[in-house]
């Protein structure tokens, strides 16, 4: 099979394709001929030698797949050869054929193609983790989201919104915070002209908002605290902007903050079995009535991930960038 191997750390140009032998699954995985693969931060930062995959993994990069099921296991029951699917991957999804657990394949949503699909598992998976799981937002609370124009923003407005909660974002010009409001977002604030700490002050007449999810990190951090409202929770889950920061206590202590953070990549197959179940409830329905939607920016083809990536750097990008096999 055709994949693309990162020959050495660098530069989006060290993607190259390459022949890999097509792989066996084992006793509780899948093998799937590979329709399309999301591009995800994670694999800028692999490519760049910032990321190793866990051990186990594959070292070809993608996080998130959709294709046909070609072989089984012996042990999973629920899925049969000739399935469509997509599924969240530890590594390898940048090829024709990829390995997936059976347990985080989940079914195509209805009126959805395979292209789409493969735009759902990494954000959805991640956000609904972070925000539901981790963050317990609730219906009538307000979630602010850094980056709301990333594939992560535009998963979070659409879910936060589906929940009944309030969503703010940040965005980088006037156009991506007009598209996060025209997708649902209640406030969109350019961080490049504004103070989002004294936006959210406005917004929010002096309360603070009750969820932050933040990819940024660094100085973001003490300008988080400030925004946050009494019993507030930050989620932490990259760090663009560098992972140190300097804390001050006082405002943790005085607004009871719960500061958290999560990866999902190593953890455990059960754990995002869950998180599949989850979906497959609560979320699934809502993509089967095109309620929320995948926001895709651009596809290329697999042998072009050198180019994929090079506009995921640039950051024009509003939403998924995906590969098509």
């Amino acid at each position: 099979m055709i994949a693309i191997e990162i020959t050495e750390s660098g530069a989006p140009e060290v993607l190259k394709p390459t022949e890999r032998s097509v792989p066996t699954p084992s006793a509780d995985q899948v093998l799937i001929k590979v329709t399309a693969a999301g591009i995800n931060r994670p694999d800028v930062m692999q490519r760049k030698g910032l990321y190793p995959p866990p051990p186990g993994a594959s070292d070809i990069p993608g996080l998130e797949i959709a294709g046909t099921v070609e072989a089984i296991g012996e042990n999973p029951t629920h899925l049969k050869e000739g399935d469509q699917v997509c599924a969240l991957v530890t590594g390898g999804g940048y090829a024709e054929y990829c390995l997936a657990s059976a347990d985080l394949c989940l079914p195509i949503p209805k009126n959805m193609s395979l292209i789409e699909a493969a735009a759902l598992p990494e954000t959805f998976f991640t956000v609904w983790s972070n925000v539901f799981d981790r963050a317990r937002l609730s219906a009538g609370e307000t979630l602010f989201v850094h980056g709301g124009s990333s594939g992560i923003g535009t998963t979070a407005i659409q879910l936060g919104k589906a929940f009944d909660a309030k969503v703010f974002v940040t965005a980088g010009s006037e156009a991506k915070c007009r598209f996060c409001t025209e997708l649902g977002a209640d406030a969109a604030i350019n961080y490049n002209e504004q103070d989002f700490v004294e936006e959210v002050r406005q917004l929010t007449g002096g309360n603070g908002v009750n969820v932050i999810l933040d990819i940024i990190g660094g100085d973001y951090f003490p300008r988080n605290l400030r925004c946050m409202a009494f019993d507030a929770r930050l989620v932490q889950i990259a760090v663009q902007r560098g992972p140190k920061s300097e804390i001050d206590l006082l405002p943790i202590m005085l607004k009871r903050l719960t500061i958290t953070g999560s990866t999902l990549r190593a953890r455990e197959t059960a754990f995002k079995a869950d998180i599949a179940k989850n979906l497959l409830e609560q979320v699934w329905p809502l993509l089967d009535y095109g309620q929320i939607n995948p926001i895709i920016h651009a596809t290329f083809p697999l042998v072009e991930a050198a180019k994929a990536h090079a506009l995921m750097e640039s950051s024009q990008h509003i939403g998924k960038i995906i590969l098509t096999v």
